[in-house]
């Protein structure tokens, strides 16, 4: 589970309902027909904009926004040096024997297609189209959560304009104007915390985390291309380290 999006996410609320309470009670800031009117809404122009399995699909995106491994390039790095090595030695065969100490599914299926006798060349278009595949996906399920962030407070809006219609059409029941006060100013607020709070940092996540996916999964690529291509383990890494910070590069073959 990634902490830093819980902890942002509770304390942005925390805090919020710590101020609320501060002034009154929470049940005030509660305000079902806001509810629906911004939540309701924003789901329902989303619906409008992308199809139906794109939106939920995005749902399931935002997953890694919560649970994600982040896996470090230098552990990746390693990892092929020490399987380029292993291939000098023993053969690209002998790669099978450290299949079963692979967790990540792209780089299994890249060692596989090594053991299978594929060409360097073959191996690496095809790793590269699953990449671009995984960062269209990726890049889907940002965009959506940019469009709920920008429909959202779009949503508030309207349901201020609705509030404000029904106080100015009751003005002569004085019982009335407080729920119709409630409304105009509930889904604005509820709109603003939807856009600010949740979707648009949760699109910025999930950007990182692409990004750091398609690097790991681009070194992968580029090192089981090189380890076909019989590759010496220091020239493949220097080559690897191209990919990564100077801060992270760490050498398997010591200074």
């Amino acid at each position: 589970m990634d902490l830093s999006t819980v902890i942002g996410i509770l304390a942005a609320f925390g805090l919020m309902v710590s101020a609320i309470m501060q002034g009154g009670s929470l049940l005030i800031f509660v305000n079902i027909p806001s509810v629906i009117i911004v939540i309701g809404g924003t789901i329902g122009t989303a619906l409008v904009h992308y199809p139906f399995g794109e939106v939920f699909g995005a749902f399931g995106v935002a997953r890694k926004a919560f649970f994600h491994k982040d896996i470090a390039p230098s552990e990746t790095i390693s990892k092929l040096i020490n399987y380029a090595g292993k291939a000098r030695k023993e053969g690209i065969l002998s790669l099978q024997s450290v299949m079963n100490e692979i967790e990540d599914e792209f780089f299994l299926k890249g060692l596989q297609m090594a053991v299978d006798g594929q060409e360097p060349e073959a191996l690496k278009d095809m790793l590269e189209r699953e990449i671009e595949y995984v960062m269209d996906r990726h890049d889907k399920g940002a965009d959506i959560f940019v469009s709920l962030a920008a429909y959202s407070p779009a949503m508030g809006m309207i349901g201020t304009l609705i509030g404000l219609v029904q106080m100015l059409q009751t003005m002569d029941d004085p019982s009335s104007i407080g729920p119709a006060m409630a409304v105009a100013l509930l889904t604005t607020f509820y709109g603003a915390v939807i856009a600010n709070v949740v979707c648009t940092p949760m699109s910025g996540k999930l950007k990182l985390r692409s990004a750091s996916e398609v690097l790991n999964k681009t070194l992968i690529t580029e090192g089981m291309k090189s380890i076909l291509e019989g590759e010496n383990p220091r020239l493949m890494e220097q080559r690897l380290h191209a990919f990564v910070s100077p801060k992270l590069r760490e050498s398997n073959f010591g200074k």
